[in-house]
């Protein structure tokens, strides 16, 4: 077990759910001593070690109360989101921003209200969970909307560098969570993926390649884009 999060305090977007849940309840095994879980509808728990918070991550005025509610955060991983196959020529363009405002303009609201949060507690880590979709063509407005996640990782990589906030990105196929329950396929355990992704955030990786799906695809982004179509990989 890496020793790295001893002590740490950590806030996890859409923390009650699914894989946000996995990485709570992965930080406090892993010696987290107070953990923030965030979701639009929060609910009591009985372990004074986690802290719900009301939080919809395209709701502006909530998120710029983040820094009072969680001000010794050393931790952020952002792991909400919403999942709509939405073709980009068919959808509503409410629909097509509903995406990108949670999978990638809501991350990136968090991060902007919490940098000053981070900066504080350097060094200090950032976790944005991506999609192996981030690369592959076929799911509408959602996998735009991870790639678009992904650039905004690799460019607040850069920006956060000098504040002592790392940050890592996060790819995978599907976790077995309420999201993809309508979705056919083999799933990842969301426990197995936290504890992959903190193995990879504790040994310093920028990148954390969770599953087999997202080590192939992310070695083929150097050939032809025509080979980038979900089912193909």
């Amino acid at each position: 077990m890496n020793a790295c999060f001893d002590g740490s305090v950590a806030l996890v977007t859409g923390g009650q759910r699914g894989l946000g849940r996995a990485f709570a309840d992965e930080l406090l095994r892993r010696g987290a001593t107070l953990v923030y879980v965030t979701s639009r509808h929060p609910e009591p728990t009985g372990d004074t070690r986690i802290v719900p918070l009301e939080l919809d991550v395209t709701d502006d005025a909530q998120v710029a109360a983040l820094p009072d509610s969680a001000p010794n955060v050393n931790l952020l991983i952002n792991s909400a989101g919403v999942s709509v196959a939405t073709p980009l020529l068919q959808a509503s363009w409410e629909d097509i921003i509903g995406n990108f405002e949670a999978n990638a303009y809501g991350p990136l609201r968090v991060v902007r209200a919490m940098a000053p949060v981070l900066a504080g507690a350097s060094p200090s880590r950032l976790v944005n969970v991506h999609s192996v979709l981030s690369w592959i063509a076929g799911y509408g407005a959602y996998g735009a909307s991870k790639a678009a996640l992904w650039a905004i990782s690799n460019q607040l990589r850069i920006e956060l560098a000098g504040q002592g906030t790392t940050v890592t990105g996060v790819h995978l196929g599907l976790a077995d969570t309420d999201m993809t329950a309508g979705v056919p396929g083999p799933k990842l355990a969301p426990d197995f993926v936290a504890a992959t992704v903190l193995d990879g955030v504790a040994n310093g990786a920028t990148e954390v390649l969770v599953d087999e799906i997202s080590q192939t695809v992310k070695n083929q982004l150097s050939g032809p884009v025509e080979a980038l179509v979900l089912g193909s990989a």
